[in-house]
């Protein structure tokens, strides 16, 4: 397996009048060519500041403060504006949670997709045309040829949605960021998403980073996945091992939450309290006031990170927690 992208001890801090917000503080993470990679958490736990940080789309209060994305022999962090948005767009591309702020309401589809071919590969107006018609035919567009002169409010979610991937992968991405493709979707054509990423994965053999806050669409999607909690990576597995044999106590509480059909319980499991101040932020572990397992070192300390089953697993799962420290 070929890796493509190589996330180390990643911090990206926001700098702001009432103090430093750490929204994304230590995060380690690989990323394969023709894999998906998952990472979950609750809202504000730093999924999208990473991808974010991948893609150098920082807002201006904000610093990548530390670490590394390396793809190829190339330091993300250290390239210059210009380099990067040769990567941005062509070999890195973002499928963005509402289509709607992302697709521009005055231009029509093919406008924007011709655009995005044009500046990154050598094609004439009339091949670039050519290729955002088969683009939208790719992500099952009917009618493309026609839906080409469409503007945005002209199509359905669903549709706005397909539009953007096939921006998205109009220039052969080598990796695609997938920040909760299918939120505002209901749930047909979100299966009609889902199903799609697969088949592209497949047929192009594309790295697909996959954030979400749906564990199902995780099992259904992941090969690997990384859980987030407060800026940090806080257990990391293969999807089998880490839906069989959930470690922290923080991923437990996540798929305990997930409603049971089979189960005759009318109120569903919930994890106590709420994710912290990212400026008042615990000393310690930073989910001790919310676990039932917390011990005095939880409070002081904060947990390494330590390797399960490592015969088994390699060193494939990983949990940031005190309670394997021995083990």
């Amino acid at each position: 397996m070929k890796k493509v992208l190589e996330v180390r001890n990643l911090k990206t801090h926001f700098f702001t009048d009432k103090g430093v917000v750490k929204a994304v503080d230590g995060v380690n993470f690989d990323l394969y060519e023709g894999k998906t990679l998952g990472i979950v958490g609750e809202s504000g736990c730093g999924k999208s500041i990473t991808s974010m940080s991948i893609l150098k789309l920082i807002d201006k209060n904000g610093n990548i403060v530390d670490g590394s994305i390396m793809y190829g022999d190339k330091d993300i962090v250290k390239l210059p504006v210009e380099e990067m948005r040769k990567i941005r767009g062509n070999e890195i591309s973002m499928i963005f949670q509402e289509p709607m702020t992302s697709l521009n309401p005055v231009f029509r589809i093919g406008d924007q997709i011709i655009e995005s071919i044009k500046l990154h590969q050598d094609l004439s107006k009339q091949e670039a045309h050519d290729k955002a018609v088969n683009m939208l035919k790719l992500v099952g567009i009917p009618r493309a040829e026609r839906v080409v002169y469409d503007y945005p409010h002209q199509l359905s979610g669903g549709m706005r949605q397909r539009a953007m991937i096939a921006m998205a992968l109009a220039c052969d991405p080598k990796v695609l960021i997938a920040d909760e493709p299918t939120t505002a979707l209901d749930v047909t054509i979100q299966a009609q998403i889902l199903s799609l990423m697969n088949d592209l994965k497949e047929k192009t053999n594309t790295a697909i980073m996959l954030i979400t806050h749906d564990l199902g669409v995780v099992a259904q999607m992941a090969d690997d996945v990384i859980v987030m909690y407060s800026g940090k990576v806080v257990e990391s597995a293969e999807v089998k091992e880490l839906y069989g044999n959930p470690k922290h106590p923080y991923t437990q509480g996540l798929l305990d939450s997930i409603p049971d059909l089979k189960s005759e319980k009318k109120r569903l499991n919930s994890i106590e309290g709420v994710v912290p101040n990212p400026m008042e932020l615990p000393k310690g572990c930073y989910f001790a006031p919310r676990c039932k397992f917390a011990m005095d070192k939880c409070w002081q300390e904060e947990p390494g990170v330590y390797f399960i089953d490592k015969e088994k697993n390699g060193e494939t799962h990983q949990v940031k927690c005190f309670l394997y420290e021995d083990k």
